[in-house]
């Protein structure tokens, strides 16, 4: 997606894994189903886990860029907000994050 040009998506999917990882951990932590949200803070509450701050930050920040990527009733304020470098650094930071994810269990196990 970011090398054809589709930005906006790049911000959803990035979304969309942070979540699902999330919803991995919530499932481990809780032993059972996650509720159905796209709320990360929610998630990273429920699955106990302990991310770095600069984690969290930038949870904080793609939660919610989630809506107007959902849910672009100004389609193309959207794509202004997320040019390239963005959706570049956005990648990263989810990748970082997914990394840290997948090294760390949750606590309980």
């Amino acid at each position: 997606m970011l090398r054809t040009g589709r930005y906006l998506y790049v911000i959803f999917l990035c979304h969309l894994a942070l979540e699902k990882m999330l919803k991995a951990h919530v499932a481990e932590a809780t032993q059972s189903l996650p509720i159905k949200t796209h709320d990360l803070i929610y998630l990273v509450k429920t699955s106990g886990l302990e991310l770095q701050e600069d984690h969290l930050d930038f949870i904080g920040k793609i939660n919610t860029a989630s809506i107007p990527t959902r849910y672009p009733d100004d389609l193309e304020r959207a794509l202004k907000d997320y040019p390239k470098p963005v959706a570049q650094e956005y990648l990263n930071q989810t990748q970082e994050i997914l990394k840290w994810l997948k090294e760390h269990p949750n606590l309980n196990e």
